[in-house]
C-alpha cells in the first residue's frame, strides 16, 4: 500500500528538468505550483492533495491532479465521494480488470515524482511509521494512473490519479508486515530507464509490463522509523515530520536498512 507520501516542488520538478527547457520550468512554477498543495512534507492520500503528474500526453510538461482517480464514468459529486477513498492505490495484478482502472491502465498512465513515502510497521500490538526514499537521495518516480473526469453538474474537469503498488521487496517485506493483509506491498517505482516504457502507448503494454515490475524491486532504498503520522502526537505537514525517530522497542527487531 501507500497512503502517504513526501513530495517538494523540487521532487516533483525532477522530469520537466531533464528538457532543460528553462522557460517550461519557469512556467510550471509561476502557474502550476501555486494550484497545488506543495510542498508536502507528509500528505495522506485521504486528504487527496493536488500535486503534479507527468502524463502519457504530454510526459514533459505536468498537470496538476488530485490524489483518488475518479473514473471518467462516474456520474455524480455524490458517486464520485464514495469510490474516491478506494481508489487512493491500483494493484498492478488487477488494473486491466477492475473496472475503475482498466481505461487508464490501457490509455492514460503517468508518473508521480515524490521525496519519498511513509509506510506502517507492526511490532506486538503497536504501529510505528517509516520513512523510504532512495538511498542516493533522488526523487522516486512512481508509476500511477490517470483520468479526466467531467463534473456534470457544472462542466468542471478534475485531473485525479491512482499510485499503482506491486508485491513489497525486502526491505518492505520487513516493514510492511501488516497481519491484516496478504503479503507486503509497495509502489510499483520506475528506474529512469523504464519510465518511457510505463508512459510509452503500445497495444502490447501488457508485455512490457512484466518487465516494468520486475525492475521495480531493483530501486535502491533506504529507511528510518519517524515519529508518529497519526494520533494527537502528530505534528502535521511540517518539515522535522521526516527526521529520524529511534524506538527502544524495535531495537530487538534488528531492523537495519
Amino acid at each position: 500500500m501507500c497512503y502517504d507520501i513526501k513530495a517538494s516542488l523540487e521532487a516533483q520538478l525532477k522530469r520537466a528538468t531533464r528538457n532543460q527547457d528553462l522557460k517550461a520550468i519557469e512556467e510550471i512554477i509561476e502557474k502550476l505550483a501555486p494550484l497545488t498543495d506543495l510542498p508536502l512534507h507528509h500528505a495522506s492520500g485521504f486528504s487527496h492533495p493536488e500535486v503534479l503528474i507527468y502524463t502519457n500526453d504530454d510526459p514533459f510538461y505536468p498537470i496538476v491532479a488530485t490524489w483518488g482517480l475518479i473514473p471518467h464514468w462516474v456520474k455524480s459529486v455524490e458517486q464520485q465521494k464514495k469510490i474516491w477513498n478506494n481508489t487512493l492505490n491500483a494493484r498492478v495484478e488487477t488494473i486491466f480488470e477492475k473496472p475503475a482502472f482498466r481505461d487508464a491502465a490501457t490509455e492514460k498512465r503517468c508518473i508521480l515524482y515524490v521525496d519519498g513515502f511513509y509506510e506502517h510497521h507492526h511490532y506486538k500490538n503497536q504501529v510505528y511509521p517509516f520513512f523510504i526514499q532512495q538511498k542516493n537521495k533522488e526523487p522516486l518516480a512512481m508509476a500511477a494512473l490517470w483520468s479526466e473526469w467531467v463534473n456534470h453538474e457544472n462542466g468542471g474537469v478534475v485531473n485525479s490519479f491512482s499510485i499503482v503498488t506491486t508485491e513489497g521487496n525486502d526491505i518492505m517485506s520487513k516493514i510492511h508486515n501488516n497481519p491484516k493483509l496478504n503479503g507486503p506491498r509497495m509502489p510499483l517505482m520506475l528506474l529512469t530507464e523504464m519510465e518511457e516504457q510505463w508512459l510509452a502507448s503500445k497495444q502490447d503494454f501488457e508485455h512490457d509490463l512484466k518487465s516494468i515490475v520486475k525492475s521495480g524491486g531493483d530501486v535502491q532504498l533506504h529507511a528510518y522509523s519517524v515519529g508518529k503520522l497519526r494520533g494527537k502526537s502528530y505534528e502535521g505537514n511540517v518539515d522535522s515530520i521526516s527526521d529520524e525517530v529511534a524506538y527502544k522497542e524495535l531495537a530487538a527487531e534488528e531492523l537495519n536498512f
